[in-house]
């Protein structure tokens, strides 16, 4: 039961037209919807009164007013807002992975900006298709005869089998019927495409005899997924895709490889073990090669398919594609990321291999850049992380500048994270750690301001 001065502090609630004839609130809705503003000031004072039956003070008008404001500006702000990642991981996965070069942002913006000639034929003046373009790109880049693209590598999976293998089998390593991350499960990948799943070998060895002993008149196809994000070591065994390519060819049957991240430039030019490259899967025979645009190529999010113009063609061609086609803004990112390879100029252009490929004086010399600014901190030797689900286990030396004292690390993170814009750091062993990789080097000067600002708190 409520008491008389539940009652009464329930009456001193402010009324919703009289919180939305504040100035502040009024400004708020003469800016955005008014019906929305109004729902939101609804929901707060509902929620005061909540508060109040369940014992505490009711809030005065300014108090719900900074409530309001607040919460707009975490809801209706524009999303999703750029970030500084000071982490040390390349492609992190909370952060939206890879950014972008300035040539894939500015394709993007042109496509955005008006009209263009997505499926519209300049020569002829009649309908054209939006896949021919970015299928000659992807085959100029890999080598492949044809290629297309989709909204990620899920995707793309799921179209290969749905297209290729529906209502047959498809031969796959027990041990790479694994879970890629996200709960994208290659088991569960098959059943929606209609494929029937016939694991060989054992988890941690299998040959290729295995393979070729498993197919039947009802094969269609093998699978070859590369474990992207994890690695397995010891006793194991696991045959090349060149064997898995004869096994095929012995059997009249495609070899499709699901790189996962994919790459199209060698890791061991920049001290990291081999990554299976998209080239050497075409070299080696893959009838079907996919791979994510958004990881180690350092472009949008997308699936990209390619290999034999027939088996592209009819996975082109499949129902299912037009459900996970990709938007015109990133096609025209992925076009202008792939003619970055093309000019062989990935290195200079894509941010990530930037990150990857930056030395370790230059490293260095950003992270005491950053400490002479701040006036606190300490030069640390560190190790980067590709993440993202790629390249495993795989490390790169730098320098991080690590701040500790009587500072709470927690605390300095958060006012990190709500500076303009916000710098993303992290915490190890009690010290708030930035690592200068990831940081683009245009961004230095927001790093610098929002440690001085930071650090400047008494809170500090």
């Amino acid at each position: 039961m409520t008491s008389n001065g539940q009652k009464e502090q329930l009456r001193s609630i402010p009324s919703v037209d009289t919180v939305l004839r504040d100035a502040r609130v009024g400004a708020l809705a003469g800016e955005l919807s008014l019906a929305a503003v109004t729902n939101l000031v609804r929901e707060v004072t509902d929620g005061a009164r909540e508060a109040v039956l369940d014992g505490s003070p009711a809030p005065e008008l300014d108090q719900i007013t900074r409530q309001i404001l607040e919460r707009a500006e975490r809801t209706w702000r524009n999303w999703p807002e750029r970030v500084i990642n000071a982490t040390g991981v390349v492609l992190h996965t909370n952060l939206g992975r890879a950014p972008m070069s300035a040539a894939a942002i500015e394709a993007a913006g042109r496509a955005a900006a008006g009209y263009s000639d997505l499926e519209f034929d300049l020569e002829t003046g009649k309908r054209g298709s939006r896949n021919s373009r970015i299928s000659q790109v992807i085959a100029d880049v890999t080598g492949a005869q044809a290629g297309m693209a989709v909204n990620n590598n899920a995707s793309a999976v799921l179209l290969v089998l749905s297209a290729i293998a529906e209502g047959k089998e498809v031969i796959v390593s027990r041990g790479e019927a694994v879970e890629i991350g996200g709960g994208f499960r290659i088991p569960d990948v098959m059943l929606r495409s209609g494929a029937k799943l016939i694991e060989v070998g054992t988890t941690n060895r299998t040959y290729a005899r295995d393979y070729s002993a498993a197919v039947t008149g009802d094969t269609a196809a093998i699978l070859k997924v590369h474990p992207s994000n994890f690695s397995v070591q010891g006793f194991t065994h696991e045959p090349e895709l060149a064997e898995l390519v004869a096994v095929g060819r012995e059997h009249e049957i495609p070899v499709l490889n699901d790189l996962g991240s994919g790459t199209l430039l060698d890791t061991r030019r920049f001290g990291m073990e081999r990554e299976p490259t998209v080239q050497d899967s075409i070299t080696d025979g893959a009838a079907i090669t996919m791979f994510s645009g958004d990881k180690l190529l350092g472009g949008p999010q997308a699936g990209i398919i390619c290999g034999d113009r027939e088996l592209v063609d009819r996975v082109a061609k499949h129902p299912l594609a037009r459900a996970v086609r990709m938007d015109k803004m990133a096609l025209a990112a992925l076009s202008a990321t792939l003619l970055s390879y093309l000019r062989e100029s990935a290195e200079t252009e894509i941010p990530i291999w930037q990150m990857i490929s930056a030395t370790a004086e230059s490293i260095q010399d950003r992270a005491a850049k950053w400490r002479d600014a701040a006036g606190r901190g300490e030069l640390k030797p560190g190790r980067s992380t590709v993440g993202g689900g790629s390249l495993p286990g795989e490390t790169l030396p730098t320098t991080v500048l690590a701040i500790s004292g009587e500072s709470n690390a927690d605390s300095l993170a958060a006012k990190l994270r709500a500076s303009k814009p916000p710098v993303i750091a992290r915490i190890h062993e009690g010290e708030l750690i930035l690592d200068p990789r990831t940081v683009l080097p245009e961004e230095d000067k927001h790093v610098i301001s929002a440690l001085q600002s930071s650090l400047r708190d008494p809170g500090a």
